[in-house]
């Protein structure tokens, strides 16, 4: 590979052109150039907006693919098609950032890490939230042992009126799902990484569809077409692991809450514990008293990189070239990325049955 990345855009619609376009546009040692998108206008738009001298634009993503200069592709589209487009650029020899989810279906997902495995191209899947300062902090932490053995965490996705009324949110064959698969996946994620714990046992999980059908419903982007609403509102699960330690889930786009939080967790250890309610707080028992630390993340303590200060897009966009160019792990592992799809599946398969469902231990 030349000293510059060449970087494929499969899906140029809001997650690529609000994230991953303008991140790697700031990495000097990246150019993009190749364009792909159903609707060709927004393939022409992106290509003009970030697209390198020689740039050229698909309606064809295989064809794309065929282009023997790009080096890197990264796949932006509905989720339904996150598999198939990635493991057709894996065979393709080209190395694969997906967005999350990594893909709909647990053994789509295993379709994706066995081709990456054969191929010996790298794979990761698009979870930004762990490049936020609070979580770089709290994983720091959670490495150096001071929260101890973590036991107990919960993993937080809550929304009270936020539901996605555009594109194919509210398509359950398009998107596999609601909250759970949409914003749920990133808060199970984080807390999987914390823990570095990704040895499920049991899942019991529950999805509800109580809100949906509402009609000229209060929401942050306008009411929502209950006849289009497809998919859960809300879902909670309680999640086992093989040694014991347990998370609770809860995700939703519409619920009867005042108590939000998105992409956050709490963490509970046999040396203390932290959670992201307010800030990043750290709490602990030291010298026979209790303590709460508000844990100062300012300015002064953000990545910065040639004296400009890094968005959570900016750090994964860097790291994962990086992760090519010196031909190391990226830091989402496919493995890890796997294990989240295996628990979603398992909490929505619990909620359609009413049953546990048990994993078989690896």
């Amino acid at each position: 590979m030349s000293t510059i990345v060449r970087v494929g855009i499969i899906g140029c619609g809001g997650i690529a052109t609000g994230k991953h376009m303008p991140a790697l546009a700031r990495l000097k040692n990246v150019q993009m150039v190749a364009f792909f998108d159903l609707v060709e206008e927004r393939a022409i738009e992106a290509k003009m907006q970030f697209g390198s001298e020689m740039a050229e634009h698909y309606t064809d993503y295989e064809e794309l693919l065929a282009n023997p200069g790009i080096d890197v592709v990264h796949v932006c589209t509905p989720n339904d098609s996150h598999s198939d487009i990635s493991i057709a650029a894996l065979e393709a020899g080209k190395h694969v950032m997906c967005e999350k989810p990594m893909a709909t279906s647990a053994a789509e997902a295993k379709r994706m890490l066995e081709t990456a495995r054969r191929t010996g191209k790298k794979l990761s899947v698009a979870y930004q939230n762990r490049y936020r300062a609070d979580s770089l902090h709290l994983k720091n932490l959670c490495e150096e042992g001071e929260l101890g053995d973590i036991y107990f965490a919960k993993a937080h996705a809550v929304r009270r009126r936020a539901v996605p009324t555009w594109g194919v949110f509210l398509d359950k064959e398009k998107q596999g799902g609601g909250p759970l698969i949409d914003i749920g996946t990133h808060a199970l994620d984080l807390t999987l990484w914390m823990m570095d714990n990704y040895e499920p046992k049991m899942v019991v999980g529950t999805a509800f569809h109580k809100l949906g059908p509402k009609e000229h419903a209060a929401n942050l982007w306008g009411p929502w077409d209950p006849e289009k609403f497809q998919v859960e509102d809300s879902a909670f699960a309680y999640i086992t692991m093989q040694n014991g330690a347990t998370i609770f889930l809860e995700s939703s786009w519409a619920l009867n809450t005042v108590n939000i939080g998105e992409s956050k967790c709490t963490l509970m250890g046999t040396e203390g514990g932290a959670d992201m309610d307010s800030g990043l707080r750290i709490n602990g028992e030291r010298r026979g008293k209790l303590y709460t630390t508000n844990v100062d993340l300012d300015e002064s303590g953000a990545s910065v990189v040639d004296g400009k200060p890094e968005s959570e897009a900016d750090i994964e966009a860097r790291l994962w070239i990086e992760a090519i160019v010196e031909d190391k792990d990226p830091v989402v592992k496919p493995e890890q990325a796997l294990i989240v799809t295996e628990i979603l599946e398992a909490i929505y398969k619990s909620s359609e049955t009413g049953e546990p469902v048990y994993f078989e231990k690896k």
